[in-house]
């Protein structure tokens, strides 16, 4: 049976902060928050689409810090969930949410597990107080730390959120950051390249030329390497970059945005993992599995392209469960 998310958008009706890559205004105007009638209305309606389709799914408030809003609120969406769990065990299995990291304390957890929940993700951003400080995050890093732990000891899945190219970051601190959810042992990882929308705090700062957020080629290079850093720990990205909304595109002024932008990432991550096995210029064959032969050719063909111009040039080989391996002819 295949496994699925069905999203529930919360907005951010509870969230204490409007850090600087949020569109509060944007969001608070044009996006109703959902009532427990409507999501009555929706997950009555997915069922059979799930059971005609041999899928379960999680039901996951996102969009918003969901422990954060009216309790009374995120109560009337729980029971709703819980109800349909209850009711279609076999489409809906459990309840997943994200959340601020200095939302989280051992009553509310008590209080999500009795409803269902599984699965929580920290909006944690970065690991570095400087870059948390400087985007009116509202939290420091010892609280993600001190959240994830707790989210860990009490027996929830863990995932982590983090941006790159934030005010004040850098990418040393973004490998920083990846390298402390790897040692609290999250279970999945979200990474998110910033994207700068009208209206927001960093939109300001780019208009006063204060702030200009991490190129494109930086970026992937970037993202290449901290997808290399999650596949060898063994910790699932589940999302790399923003869902390929009209909103967003209409609104954004700068950051980085592609609706391709994993694919290209794991290129170069394979691209720098070829240049390794092919230190010298010759003709390869290089076996791999066959969900890997796009992303070892290159998005657009750009891995060769890339190592024709070092004079290496190599067929492809399917191998059943291999990564990458390459022989010289």
């Amino acid at each position: 049976m295949r496994q699925t998310n069905l999203s529930v958008f919360v907005p951010h009706s509870g969230c204490p902060h409007i850090c600087s890559f949020c569109d509060q205004r944007t969001i608070s105007s044009h996006i109703s928050p959902i009532t427990p009638d409507e999501l009555r209305q929706l997950l009555t309606a997915q069922q059979p689409v799930l059971q005609k389709n041999n899928t379960s799914a999680q039901i996951a408030f996102f969009g918003g810090s969901f422990t954060a809003i009216d309790r009374g609120y995120m109560i009337s969406l729980l029971e709703v969930a819980k109800e349909f769990l209850q009711k279609y065990p076999e489409q809906y299995t459990s309840l997943r949410c994200s959340t601020r990291p200095d939302c989280i304390d051992k009553e509310v957890l008590s209080v999500l597990r009795s409803y269902g929940m599984r699965s929580i993700e920290l909006g944690a951003q970065s690991m570095n107080d400087e870059v948390l400080a400087a985007n009116n995050r509202g939290h420091t890093a010892e609280d993600v730390r001190k959240a994830a732990r707790l989210i860990k000891a009490e027996g929830f899945e863990l995932g982590l959120q983090m941006m790159t190219g934030l005010y004040k970051d850098k990418p040393e601190y973004c490998i920083s950051t990846a390298e402390e959810f790897i040692a609290l042992g999250c279970d999945t990882v979200r990474i998110y390249p910033t994207v700068i929308l009208k209206g927001t705090g960093l939109y300001r700062l780019q208009q006063a030329g204060e702030y200009r957020s991490f190129d494109f080629e930086t970026t992937i290079d970037l993202c290449a390497e901290l997808l290399k850093m999650f596949d060898r720990a063994g910790i699932p990205v589940i999302r790399l970059g923003l869902h390929a909304e009209k909103s967003v595109k209409e609104n954004m002024t700068g950051g980085v945005f592609h609706p391709a932008l994993r694919e290209i990432c794991e290129s170069r991550m394979f691209l720098s993992e070829l240049i390794e096995n092919m230190p010298t210029a010759g003709k390869y064959i290089v076996y791999t599995d066959k969900s890997n032969i796009s992303k070892v050719t290159g998005h657009g063909k750009a891995n060769k392209t890339a190592l024709k111009e070092r004079g290496i040039t190599f067929d492809i080989k399917e191998e059943a469960g291999t990564r990458l391996r390459v022989k010289r002819i």
